[in-house]
């Protein structure tokens, strides 16, 4: 698969979720705006209210904590969120047809089974998923890749899903960094756990932000990640479960240059002159003679000074050429060259 090509860039997915707000076309014209905003990928969620929760409303079933959906309850929030599972064979037709990846999060063992229909690229595991061991084991059975979102994880739960994963069939895996916050703030983002987690457990990196803008984005590619999700909508102003934290269009097709931006200033490890540091050799400081001095002439410190332009020999040939006798006469400003000592 392409993202596990270590020959391949950063893989950018745009994280439809629920801003289709329960409207096939605007899902459908959220597939199209995300190709056109330059995303590798479109990802959406598979799910009903009734495989998540119970449409029950007692306080074990009301959402409280500071979140955007405060006051309700999980069953009433799934199930204006949810994706309906009639509209996946038309997005995934969709997405293929322009030419854009499309996978989908499954949220238990019959959306796994539901989305293997339609042969996706890989299947993405949501952070609250993460310990959800038996949906882990269903997931790696099917051979595909998998994305797992670590948000709220500590190490050791990362470690035991990793675990089940890889135990139960997964060979391409690859962690993402995530505040599980709605919004996240960028003081929480822990972009350092990027390169620990790609090394700690030997896979692929990246980041689902959920931060305000860009640039926790494309902090995360100078510090390695080879995979960004970020929520996207139409507009924030079109209200939704998801949208006051997604990026609109013209903010992703941003993120998305900033991202080709950073991984092409973050390049390789090297120490080769780049073309345009060649031509900035000229101005390095070199040894050139400052006076006339004739053939058979003893150079001392007086004839000679180490100045721009960089076309002598280099300021550590200084004491090689003091004291030398010159095999030719020279000019002021002559550039100092081995073929002037006899």
């Amino acid at each position: 698969m392409p993202i596990f090509n270590n020959n391949t860039g950063c893989y950018i997915i745009a994280e439809i979720s629920a801003n289709h707000n329960g409207s096939l076309e605007a899902a459908l014209e959220l597939v199209g705006l995300a190709k056109d905003c330059g995303a590798d990928a479109v990802k959406i969620q598979t799910y009903t209210a009734d495989t998540l929760t119970l449409d029950c409303d007692n306080e074990h079933f009301k959402i409280h904590g500071g979140t955007l959906w405060d006051g309700g309850t999980l069953h009433e929030l799934y199930q204006k969120a949810h994706t309906p599972w009639e509209w996946h064979p038309i997005l995934f037709a969709e997405a293929n047809k322009i030419g854009i990846d499309c996978f989908s999060t499954p949220f238990d063992e019959t959306a796994v089974d539901f989305l293997e229909q339609f042969d996706p690229p890989y299947h993405k595991i949501a952070s609250f998923e993460l310990i959800h061991h038996p949906l882990l084991r269903k997931v790696a059975e099917t051979g595909r890749p998998v994305i797992l979102s670590t948000g709220m994880a500590t190490f050791e739960e990362i470690t035991a899903a990793v675990e089940v994963l890889r135990t139960h069939g997964c060979k391409d895996l690859a962690l993402l960094k995530c505040t599980s916050s709605y919004p996240a703030s960028p003081n929480e983002a822990n972009l350092a756990r990027i390169p620990h987690m790609a090394e700690a457990f030997g896979c692929l990196a990246g980041l689902s932000d959920h931060t305000m803008g860009i640039a926790v984005p494309v902090a995360a590619v100078a510090l390695g990640a080879r995979i960004i999700e970020k929520h996207f909508c139409k507009s924030r102003s079109e209200p939704g479960p998801d949208s006051a934290f997604s990026l609109e269009p013209d903010e992703f097709a941003a993120m998305v240059a900033a991202v080709r931006t950073a991984e092409q200033a973050v390049g390789k490890a090297h120490y080769e002159r780049t073309p345009g540091e060649m031509a900035g050799l000229a101005f390095r400081r070199s040894l050139f003679f400052v006076h006339d001095l004739p053939a058979g002439h003893r150079i001392t410190n007086e004839d000679v000074r180490i100045i721009r332009p960089g076309q002598g020999l280099a300021p550590e040939h200084l004491a090689a050429v003091v004291g030398q006798t010159l095999s030719e006469k020279v000019t002021i400003g002559t550039p100092v060259a081995w073929k002037h000592l006899s």
